[in-house]
């Protein structure tokens, strides 16, 4: 319906004044998967959207034309990050700088993307280094030779640890002076590290409270303690990076499932060329084993493909020529010849990435918590560490030297890592294991909400149902023929877009019957179509809005619609011709889908504007509560009343429930649902299969639960370690490797989600 619209949301071009927030990016295509996200920004290529130029070889790239306010778009990766603070530590530095108005560090890609009034790309290049870490484009591998650094650093401290040890047994003079050594080797990287944050805006990091507490335990004589502590630090690093990259791997994995290169035909000849280069109607080829690059429609006869890397479906999936495939599918038994669907970063793994770094936008209210805490956390404890030192001494006659060693081990409790990271990695795990799953889920706060479901309203046609009613019978009133009033009707419904009119018009068309056009076509929601043919007034109206009919009408249309039918009336020119009886039937998973759900406790309801007898019959099928007859606006004051008792999600596909969605605690979509309903869900299920529903529910759950226990782990033990270390029980290395133990601890924790679970 809404393929005319480059936009995807369903309106008409005239009409589209400005993108909505969930609307595609200018030129996007829709695609057989149906899910909308603007198209991911890459970091090859350069260009500022304000004054048009373009200068390759730059590390920058603009993904849009600029908007209304003729803002540049810039876009480039980033390395060196270790958690969701190094993250806040590039935003807070780039947004410093002049003309920038908006700076965001996509963590779980590590993506920085930055809007600007002008081109502001070597300000931002030597911002983000001035702070300590690197822009990059793809085919650049800094990350690795930074890993390789911080390995020889961490090697060099432990030899140098070891050789001061060894030393203090045969002298210990020159062992102490090693290690007083080992400690300066180790304090430089790490002093100038917190200097480039400092400079940055960012003064309260883990760098700076190493430097404090390094060159604190330096002063008072405790060398030894000094330089094992830099090298936990750098071990911790270590295991805070590797870390990080696990959390990544859900949506790293979904890149993986991209080719670099495609086989395209031209003219019969073959040519490798790179993905930017295929355009909607190249023609490529895909051997047996591999996958498929971009989204494509099938030219083959028939072949099976293994979707389950994008939709979940363990099974290979049989497709006929003219089907649409997506890319990451893997073609089964034999060569396939496709023609490409979709633009150079609108294929649907491109989407579904694109929706998971959307998400960190929409983050939880949890998350936002933490991150608000986490600023404020480090002062704190840096101001406690400060009291510890001074007040027993001043006030109480307490020996300096234990009292600024006890400072000191609180300096490194107050690093936030495991608690910063702590939301975000379980976040970014679910959101990546629910794709897997064949469920996408816009944002953090979307997945909050889901795990806090205990309700959920289903729309019935093409919900429920398959959404593809069939024509039954045809019941006449007057003199016309069954064919006349198939075609009179057919006419008025040709190109509406509505279940019931497609079924219409099939049956006409089946019929070989010959349609007339229509002119003046108008869709009264919730009631029905009106139209001009061949100069008649011609409606189509639900029984219960249409007027005039006798008793025995009512009566047999009564008849039909107890059989679980769906009946429409046929009018010309304000008589009653007859009425076209059409059925819907369940889907295949509907009963088991709703069983499962009310296993986890959540109650089900169908909203439906169809007539309450063929509700009814619908309803007694899934054991569930109806309301009929309800029009658009019905659905709404449901939903409305609903979410007040609890929390309540909206499942539906058209454009009517959108507005339900939108009013519903959670708006919930279906794959193959039009244009409209996608962008207003805060999830969709790409398989369009209601089995979908528990399995998602039920991984939300999971990672509510898994942020409890790791904001627990985060705040726990940093509990713990300020009660011993104020009694004296715990000391600097110990401090240091409990807060790197409890990052890695987390992250572990959160890598859970991403198992597959029979």
């Amino acid at each position: 319906m809404h393929q005319h619209h480059a936009c995807g949301c369903g309106k008409p071009r005239a009409s589209h004044a400005a993108a909505k927030p969930l609307c595609q990016v200018r030129q996007a295509r829709p695609l057989s998967l149906s899910i909308h996200a603007a198209t991911p920004v890459t970091a090859d290529t350069a260009g500022c959207c304000c004054d048009g130029n373009s200068s390759p070889g730059n590390e920058a790239n603009t993904a849009e034309e600029s908007d209304r306010r003729g803002s540049c778009h810039f876009s480039w990766q980033v390395s060196g990050m270790d958690c969701p603070g190094c993250a806040r530590t590039i935003e807070t530095a780039v947004r410093q700088i002049s003309g920038i108005t908006d700076a965001r560090v996509l963590f779980s890609s590590e993506k920085l993307v930055v809007n600007a009034d002008n081109d502001v790309q070597s300000a931002v290049e030597q911002a983000v280094k001035k702070a300590g870490f690197q822009l990059v484009t793809p085919s650049e591998t800094p990350s690795a030779s930074s890993r390789g650094q911080q390995n020889r650093i961490l090697m060099l401290l432990a030899l140098l640890v070891l050789a001061s040890s060894v030393l203090s047994h045969f002298a210990p003079a020159w062992g102490d002076r090693l290690f007083v050594l080992t400690t300066l080797v180790g304090l430089v990287p790490v002093a100038r590290g917190a200097w480039q944050r400092l400079r940055s805006g960012s003064p309260f990091t883990i760098e700076t409270l190493m430097t404090l507490a390094s060159a604190g335990a330096l002063i008072i004589g405790a060398h030894a303690e000094a330089a094992m502590v830099l090298v936990l630090f750098q071990l911790g690093e270590q295991l805070e990076s590797y870390a990080a990259s696990r959390a990544r791997s859900g949506v790293t994995s979904l890149m993986a499932l991209r080719p670099e290169s495609a086989i395209r035909l031209e003219q019969g000849k073959r040519s490798e060329v790179p993905l930017a280069a295929l355009q909607p109607g190249d023609v490529i080829e895909v051997a047996a084993g591999s996958r498929l690059p971009v989204d494509g429609r099938l030219i083959s006869p028939l072949a099976s493909f293994d979707e389950s890397a994008l939709t979940g479906e363990s099974l290979p999936v049989t497709r006929a020529s003219g089907e649409e495939i997506m890319a990451g599918a893997t073609s089964v038994d034999r060569l396939v010849t496709l023609e490409v669907v979709s633009k150079p970063g609108e294929s649907a793994i491109d989407r579904i990435l694109q929706l998971i770094e959307e998400a960190e936008t929409h983050r939880a209210p949890v998350e936002r918590f933490i991150d608000q805490f986490s600023r404020i956390y480090t002062p704190l404890v840096m101001l406690l560490s400060l009291l510890v030192m001074v007040v027993p001494p001043l006030l109480f006659a307490g020996d300096w030297q234990p009292w600024i060693y006890k400072g000191l081990t609180l300096l490194l409790i107050g690093c936030p890592c495991a608690l910063v990271i702590s939301v975000p990695a379980a976040i970014t795990s679910g959101l990546a294991a629910a794709a897997r799953q064949g469920a996408l889920i816009k944002g953090g706060a979307a997945l909050e909400r889901l795990s806090s479901l205990r309700r959920m309203a289903f729309d019935k046609t093409g919900t429920l149902t398959l959404g593809k009613p069939q024509l039954t019978q045809i019941l006449r009133f007057g003199p016309a023929s069954e064919s006349e009033m198939l075609v009179l009707s057919a006419a008025a419904e040709q190109g509406a877009t509505h279940p019931l009119a497609s079924a219409i018009v099939s049956a006409a068309q089946a019929r070989n019957l010959v349609i007339p056009d229509a002119q003046d076509q108008q869709v009264q929601a919730g009631r029905g179509i009106c139209a001009q043919v061949s100069g008649q007034q011609i409606q189509l109206l639900t029984p219960g809005h249409t007027p005039g009919l006798t008793p025995e009408q009512s009566a047999q249309i009564a008849q039909q619609e107890a059989e679980g039918e769906t009946l429409v009336v046929l009018m010309r020119d304000g008589e009653a011709l007859g009425a076209l009886a059409l059925r819907d039937q369940l889907r295949d998973d509907a009963v088991e889908a709703l069983r499962a759900l009310k296993k986890l406790g959540i109650e089900s309801l169908m909203l439906t504007g169809d007539n309450p007898r063929a509700a009814a019959t619908i309803a007694r099928q899934l054991d569930i509560d109806y309301r009929a007859s309800l029009l658009p606006a019905d659905k709404v004051a449901a939903i409305r009343e609903l979410s007040q008792q609890q929390p309540l999600a909206m499942v539906g596909d058209g454009i009517n429930d959108a507005p339900a969605m939108k009013a519903a605690t959670l708006g919930i979509a279906m794959g193959s649902g039009t244009d409209v309903a996608l962008e207003a869900a805060d999830a969709a299920l790409t398989r369009n299969q209601l089995s979908n529903l528990a399995p998602m529910i039920a991984l939300a759950r999971r990672t509510r639960r898994i942020i409890r226990q790791n904001i627990g782990i985060a705040l726990g033990l940093k509990a713990i370690f300020l009660v011993t270390t104020l009694l004296g029980l715990t000391g600097l290395w110990l401090a240091v490797l409990a807060d790197s133990g409890a990052t890695a601890l987390v992250t572990a924790n959160a890598l859970r989600l991403l198992r597959r679970r029979a």
